[in-house]
């Protein structure tokens, strides 16, 4: 239907305003979105600014079963 309108009675259609679960999903959608993109420049961030992560220290243990699939003997054996 278009849209009606009548004199006496004062019927209207297409006129009602917004749907409040529209305003709901545009608001949901618009604090994802921000989140989304604020995680981001903070992640960017961060990759600029903070120093390397230090690698943990290998164990003797795993460097002794490295070396032993290598084939070369451990020291002192």
């Amino acid at each position: 239907m278009s849209m009606l309108r009548v004199v006496g009675n004062e019927i209207k259609e297409g006129a009602a305003g917004f749907n409040p679960a529209l305003i709901v999903l545009l608001l949901v959608l618009g604090l994802l979105l921000t989140f989304l993109i604020g995680n981001y420049v903070l992640y960017y961030y961060a990759q600029k600014t903070l120093p390397p992560k230090k690698k943990k220290p290998v164990s003797k243990k795993k460097m002794k079963r490295e070396r032993l699939k290598q084939g070369v003997s451990a020291p002192g054996e």
